[in-house]
């Protein structure tokens, strides 16, 4: 039995400021103009994937997931993955991560695209994504795109853009023709 001084639970809105304070803390008004943020503004985060980690009732650290388009593919763009000072390095990061790729994978979730340092995320199962493969609509080192796949396959590819774009209505051509019966069987009944 793994026994952890953290309590993780699911973000709420009564969270909010204090989150925000958090990141503000931890990145400055500089995150406003990172590739990522720009991707996630105005996409509503998926609520049922955003974590916080208390200690003794104080949130000391919080991770978010945010759908995204990869070229045709569904995907969460993980992030801010956030931990007070006084808190880093005392596991509280890690098992965010864990937390949140554990429940996205258990929602059917794809994969989780982030920019970020591969020694931190590499052994969580992030791996580095080829350059080129997935392009962001911004400056982005390309060293730190990475990836987890979590219903295994290939990796995504294409370009990056915030939110799910749901597929058109395409009629088939026997859709079609069915159709055509339909109305002209109506009509013929109407007359």
């Amino acid at each position: 039995m793994i026994v952890s001084k953290w309590l993780v639970r699911q973000e709420t809105p009564a969270d909010f400021s204090e989150i925000e304070q958090m990141q503000a803390e931890a990145f400055g008004p500089a995150r406003f103009e990172r590739t990522a943020f720009k991707i996630r503004e105005g996409v509503q985060q998926a609520s049922q994937l955003c974590f916080v980690g208390e200690l003794n009732g104080e949130i000391a650290g919080s991770v978010k997931l945010t759908p995204i388009m990869i070229g045709n593919s569904q995907s969460m763009l993980l992030g801010p993955l956030t931990v007070k000072a006084a808190y880093k390095g005392q596991g509280l990061g890690r098992l965010l991560l864990t937390t949140v790729a554990a429940e996205a994978k258990a929602q059917g979730v794809q994969s989780i695209l982030l920019v970020g340092d591969h020694p931190y995320y590499g052994p969580h199962g992030y791996e580095q994504v080829p350059h080129g493969q997935i392009t962001l609509p911004g400056p982005v080192d390309p060293d730190r795109l990475l990836v987890l796949k979590l219903q295994g396959g290939q990796m995504p590819t294409g370009a990056v853009v915030g939110g799910y774009v749901k597929p058109a209505l395409v009629a088939t051509k026997q859709s079609d023709s069915q159709l055509v019966d339909m109305m002209q069987g109506s009509l013929a009944m109407a007359t």
